[in-house]
């Protein structure tokens, strides 16, 4: 069987993952439209949980996993591993005696207990002495009603995430009124407030950018420029080695890795550098993400146009966050960047099958089912070879960035 997933991060106050919510759909043709809940949750927990395995997913981040009324009955999530996990109960339960009894028992085996959606209904109540998380959507609660509640929930030590987090602004309003975590799209939207230069090494990046631009690669350039920072070589090598990229040649040399590389994987590694670079100081979702979305992008564009340059949907994907990263908007920063102008144009909002990939990927972060069934019938791809190449390019990012990008 085969699991669509989609992930979406929590964050703590400092803008770091805290957790991501997984979301799912199974099978293509249950996918669209919804199954019954129940039915999705426990296939996704023998389908995702016993052979991709949750952390490939996560990684080292917990899981926020939605359960229904007859999977808490049955206590599925006892299945799950209770330090990776939080089991939330969706606000559309019907509560009894026995539901509470269940979710009891599940807290008394070491699980946490989020209530999503907290909507201050009465039938909540008998949860609260045990609920480790209540999620409270800022749009369906007045905010003046909000800071009681807080103090409430509080004083049973409960963590608070803010839900729909849209803007700085609402982050900032809502951190100062002591929620834990957050839940939106704000950090994905840059804040413009000042503009951030680029120093010595950001100035590198851009070089080995623009060389990386060229229609043929300069490899003694490249060469040269890279050897003459022993942190720049380490990184090459470890990009290399990774057995995610390289399963079977021990790359000792810059040399030979340059040679082994060849063009296309060369050209990806600067930009992954550059943008590792120039995103530095930034909460590292932002790269994260950026990464999943090259991956994705180079994928689908790949199986879309196969005779056109598959860097193209690499470096769209992995530049979409730029404006965040930078704290300026995408259009100026496009205009100092040595990129092709299909690449520009699909940052910049023009239609084509370049920013429709884009647009895709950000369908599966918020898991936005219908608009990725719209864009399988345009192109007429199957949509399990879409969410096929969205856990591939979950599992890349995974293995890229904690390998080759961090420091360790």
């Amino acid at each position: 069987m085969f699991a669509y997933v989609a992930r979406q991060p929590i964050f703590d106050v400092s803008r770091e993952v805290y957790a991501y919510e997984l979301l799912f759909r199974v099978g293509e043709e249950n996918c669209f439209p919804n199954i019954p809940p129940d039915e999705a949750t426990s296939k996704i927990l023998t389908s995702t949980h016993l052979s991709l395995g949750i952390e490939e997913i996560t990684g080292d981040k917990k899981a926020f996993i939605n359960f229904h009324r007859d999977t808490l009955m049955f206590r599925f999530p006892t299945s799950l591993d209770a330090d990776k996990v939080v089991i939330e109960i969706v606000e559309t339960v019907d509560v009894d005696d026995a539901l509470v009894a269940a979710c009891k028992h599940i807290r008394g085996l070491g699980y946490p207990i989020a209530l999503d959606d907290y909507d201050m209904k009465g039938k909540w109540e008998a949860f609260i002495p045990f609920t480790s998380v209540v999620k409270i959507d800022i749009t369906e609660i007045p905010h003046d009603k909000i800071p009681a509640l807080v103090e409430r929930f509080k004083s049973y030590k409960i963590k608070l995430v803010a839900e729909k987090i849209e803007t700085y602004d609402e982050f900032n309003k809502f951190k100062n009124m002591g929620f834990d975590y957050f839940q939106g799209y704000f950090l994905a939207k840059p804040e413009i407030v000042r503009h951030r230069k680029l120093g010595p090494s950001s100035l590198t990046m851009m070089e080995l950018l623009t060389l990386s631009s060229q229609a043929k690669l300069n490899f003694d350039e490249v060469n040269r420029i890279i050897e003459r920072d022993p942190s720049l070589t380490y990184l090459l090598l470890r990009f290399i080695n990774n057995p995610m990229v390289n399963k079977r040649h021990k790359i000792t040399s810059l040399k030979h890795a340059l040679t082994f590389m060849g063009e296309v994987e060369v050209k990806k590694f600067i930009s992954l550098l550059a943008l590792a670079n120039l995103s530095d100081g930034q909460p590292s979702e932002l790269m994260q993400m950026a990464l999943v979305r090259a991956k994705f992008c180079e994928l689908v564009f790949t199986q879309l146009k196969d005779s056109d340059n598959p860097l193209k949907g690499f470096l769209t994907g992995l530049l979409s966050l730029l404006d965040a990263m930078m704290e300026q908007r995408i259009d100026d920063l496009v205009s100092k960047v040595p990129i092709s102008d299909d690449v520009k144009n699909a940052l910049c909002g023009t239609p084509g099958i370049l920013r429709n990939c884009l647009t895709l990927v950000q369908y599966f972060e918020r898991a936005k089912w219908a608009g990725i069934q719209q864009f399988a019938n345009k192109y007429d791809i199957k949509q399990s070879i879409l969410h096929s190449y969205y856990n591939e390019a979950i599992k890349w990012a995974k293995h890229i960035h904690s390998s080759a990008l961090k420091d360790e």
